[in-house]
């Protein structure tokens, strides 16, 4: 089976340099698949795609060395189980706020007899590999979202789940269920305590943790921290901060 870049950077003790796509087009997708990230998630949560869109931006990325993972909007077993079918490489679930969430989230991501995952690869088998049904449940990521006070009371039992493979902080919420106010690349304490606490957790139960940044700095910061796994911004905020760069080199020019 294809290898997953995303496992054996966390097997060899790594970090993993994420992208995130929001923008729905197959092109744009394998623009960033070429820019030379780990792993490049589509999200289909807050981002702009559906299901269709989604099969054709992983047929866009096989074209490129990065892992394909995917955003589901919610914990439900039909998405979860079409995207893997469709190539995904690993599955990263928003929400998951108790253990009894985060099981089933492994359930949904493998086959009988650690899951109730449904046999039918039609497109995963052909990136994958004909051994698909041997190594998938090995291979395949079931990653949660730990972003909200409930789940962070309960994050020792999230992570010691068996067949979790990863936790995924997401700022903003987490933010939002603290009682603060949503802010990326935060320093707010309130914020950061929770996300040391989730860190920790995760350290004692030797699974990776992820955190959205939106600078590279701030993901680097994180790093340093233990975090393995770091998304910067997204498509859409790149190719923004990227076009008001360039607009407002010339238009300084004009000025001068």
């Amino acid at each position: 089976m294809r290898e997953n870049a995303v496992q054996k950077i966390w097997q060899e003790g790594g970090a993993v340099v994420n992208g995130w796509l929001a923008i729905p087009n197959s092109f744009a997708a394998e623009v960033m698949g070429g820019c030379g990230w780990d792993s490049v998630t589509i999200d289909l949560q807050h981002g702009l795609s559906d299901f269709s869109d989604t099969v054709q931006m992983l047929q866009a990325l096989s074209t490129t060395p990065v892992t394909p993972l995917t955003r589901v909007p919610t914990l439900e077993p039909g998405i979860i189980g079409r995207l893997l079918d469709a190539g995904s490489y690993g599955i990263i679930c928003p929400m998951v706020n108790t253990p009894e969430q985060c099981a089933q989230l492994v359930s949904y991501c493998k086959y009988a007899p650690e899951g109730v995952r449904s046999f039918g690869p039609i497109r995963a088998a052909i990136y994958g590999g004909p051994d698909y049904l041997d190594k998938a449940n090995e291979t395949i990521l079931a990653i949660a979202m730990v972003e909200t006070a409930e789940a962070v009371a309960n994050v020792d039992a999230i992570v010691a789940t068996p067949g979790l493979d990863g936790i995924y902080v997401g700022p903003s919420d987490l933010a939002l269920s603290l009682g603060e106010r949503p802010q990326m690349d935060t320093d707010n304490p309130v914020v950061t305590e929770a996300m040391a606490t989730i860190l920790a957790a995760a350290k004692r139960a030797g699974v990776p943790a992820g955190l959205h940044c939106l600078s590279p700095e701030y993901s680097l910061q994180k790093i340093r921290e233990g975090f393995q796994f770091v998304s910067i911004a997204n498509d859409t905020r790149i190719l923004t901060a990227a076009a008001q760069e360039q607009i407002a080199t010339v238009r300084q020019g004009l000025a001068d």
